[in-house]
């Protein structure tokens, strides 16, 4: 399955526990990206996943995406300096790009991005893992991640979830707001005029989920509701089982002028958490799913 290995890693890195790699000399986990150390065989594995989105995206990758994604210093013959894009991005938006030796702990990841600065895992995987990988590397944190921090809405929006995952920590909330990340920043689908378009990194990045989560009839599609999502289950280990819909990226914005406290409060208050797969009867359904595709699989970890 391709990269789902690594998607199941993205739920550690975004909130919910520390780094594997051991704690860095500096306070801040940073370390330097290294990139003239980079070989020919790393280059040449960026260079077959970067051309194998970059066949798959057209037509599917929302707007923002591809133009972000024009903008920036990243082409399909190395792995991008993260000084060069941290230079393109700092005078767009104001975001920089850090490297990190792998994953880092919840404090550390929120602080960063509360200031505008992107965690990216700095290595590459290996030849014999362009479809399965344990953590994210440079090319789902750069190739996915970072052309929408282009756009002046997602760079506020991903800013406010820093600091709004400061403050869940403080109240002991991060699954609830892990869940709104999920199912917006890594697999979230936007509505355009011409159908619906991919802006999250984790389907960006991914071959197989980019066809799956527009094409294939078994996930359901359903509106974006902030309580709804945040209390919805996620799939960790396999495609998702229902993507969530926004009709344009200013939603996200509003999303970050929410008090969320009293919504915590309501979500945990005993009331219903559901299944990745269910459709309510209050849901805004654009594509009800066969659920198909999931049917003939057993179920695997949810978070």
């Amino acid at each position: 399955m391709d990269m789902q290995a690594q998607l199941q890693a993205l739920n550690t890195k975004h909130g919910l526990a520390a780094g594997e790699s051991g704690k860095p000399e500096r306070p801040d986990w940073t370390i330097d990206q290294g990139w003239e150390r980079y070989t020919a065989q790393e280059h040449g594995v960026w260079k077959t996943l970067f051309e194998r989105q970059s066949k798959l995206l057209p037509g599917r990758a929302c707007d923002e995406f591809v133009q972000g994604m024009r903008e920036l210093p990243i082409g399909p013959d190395e792995i991008p300096d993260f000084r060069r894009l941290s230079e393109v991005l700092m005078k767009r938006t104001g975001w920089q790009v850090v490297a990190v030796p792998g994953l880092v702990p919840d404090d550390v990841f929120f602080e960063h991005l509360a200031h505008r600065r992107f965690p990216s895992g700095h290595f590459i995987r290996k030849p014999h893992e362009l479809d399965y990988l344990e953590e994210p590397d440079v090319f789902h944190d750069v190739f996915g991640h970072v052309p929408m921090l282009m756009n002046p809405v997602i760079a506020d929006y991903i800013q406010a979830y820093g600091e709004g995952g400061l403050r869940a920590q403080r109240l002991g909330r991060l699954t609830q707001l892990a869940r709104v990340y999920w199912y917006t920043v890594e697999f979230g689908l936007l509505r355009q005029k011409e159908g619906l378009r991919i802006y999250g990194a984790g389907i960006a990045s991914s071959s197989t989920e980019s066809v799956f989560s527009l094409e294939s009839p078994s996930p359901n599609r359903i509106r974006f509701d902030l309580e709804r999502v945040m209390r919805t289950h996620y799939r960790i280990d396999d495609f998702q089982e229902s993507y969530f819909v926004i009709d344009d990226l200013e939603q996200l914005l509003e999303l970050s002028r929410i008090d969320f406290a009293p919504l915590y409060e309501r979500v945990d208050d005993g009331g219903p958490a559901y299944r990745p797969g269910e459709v309510l009867p209050g849901d805004q359904v654009i594509h009800r799913g066969t659920g198909a595709y999931h049917a003939g699989r057993l179920k695997g970890a949810l978070k």
